[in-house]
């Protein structure tokens, strides 16, 4: 069998597309293997109408009310290769399955590359957090902190003292006179001294330790992480890739196509986001998808 879609990953971005091409009445094939980015947060917030709700019964909720489409199937799966077929594009995975597709959505999302500091994996996602808008107002105030030696880090900063009071760690970075001068109008204090590790009984945190023994108090601290490819397949089927302040991004057209046709990105692997915008471009892609079926369908046949 044939599908008119073979999307890869079964999270925000990739139900969304899913949800759309199903209600066109389109046959789509998720393949999925279990492991969203956001999995280490417990609770998900800023998502309107749901706020504060934990993102793997969102993802459950929304997988059952899909699956309730006859033209869906779902894979639980990881695909491990794809490549361009006569008739469009031919994926495997991980279980020895091969699937055929018209189209191919890649869904795949980002890994995050953590900082190599003591003390930061096992409270990613709980009390070392990347992303304000999903988590600050939670913390409630009071002394956080912010891991520099990034590009973004005094801008970061700044933004992040309307959640706290913020002790950016140069970690080190050299900051401009002009960037300095901005942080402390927004009462942003700077310290130049290395971070060693973090302390506390994780997943909580008490604050970090510096290289000349101090401990400075925090209540949560913000990392920029790097953003990596979470699959393969981007770069096996030849898609161009941009770097960002962040990462590697997808290159993608405003119908969300790759510089490859037929195949489609949508999610934290095109743009810096979260779940409401992963949605909102799963949404954008899979309605393109369906317009470009419907242009090969109404096209006239080769005699």
């Amino acid at each position: 069998m044939t599908f008119d879609v073979v999307i890869v990953g079964g999270s925000f971005a990739g139900l969304s597309a899913a949800m759309m091409l199903a209600r066109a009445r389109r046959s789509v094939l998720v393949i999925d293997s279990g492991l969203p980015r956001n999995r280490f947060a417990a609770h998900s917030h800023g998502v309107l109408g749901v706020d504060g709700i934990a993102g793997g019964d969102l993802l459950r909720q929304a997988k059952a009310q899909l699956l309730d489409y006859p033209s869906v199937r779902w894979a639980s799966d990881t695909a491990t290769h794809a490549r361009a077929t006569v008739d469009g594009f031919a994926v495997t995975t991980a279980g020895g399955e091969t699937w055929a597709a018209r189209k191919l959505l890649l869904a795949t999302g980002i890994r995050d590359a953590l900082p190599d500091l003591p003390g930061l994996p096992e409270r990613w996602g709980h009390s070392v957090l990347h992303c304000p808008y999903c988590h600050g107002y939670e913390i409630g105030g009071g002394a956080i902190g912010l891991l520099g030696g990034h590009a973004m880090s005094a801008f970061m900063a700044g933004l992040l003292a309307d959640w706290g009071q913020v002790t950016l760690f140069a970690h080190g970075m050299t900051l401009e006179p002009d960037e300095i001068a901005t942080l402390q109008r927004r009462g942003v204090q700077i310290e130049t001294e290395q971070v060693v590790a973090l302390d506390g009984d994780a997943p909580q945190l008490s604050g970090a330790r510096l290289a000349d023994g101090r401990h400075i108090d925090l209540r949560a601290l913000f990392v920029t992480t790097r953003q990596q490819m979470g699959s393969p397949l981007v770069e096996q089927l030849g898609c161009v890739l941009d770097e960002s302040p962040v990462g590697v991004l997808v290159r993608v057209d405003a119908q969300k196509q790759t510089t490859v046709p037929g195949v489609y990105a949508a999610g934290d692997a095109t743009v810096m986001g979260n779940i409401t915008l992963a949605s909102a471009e799963g949404v954008r892609a899979g309605v393109s998808i369906h317009h470009a079926l419907v242009a090969e369908d109404a096209a006239p046949k080769a005699a």
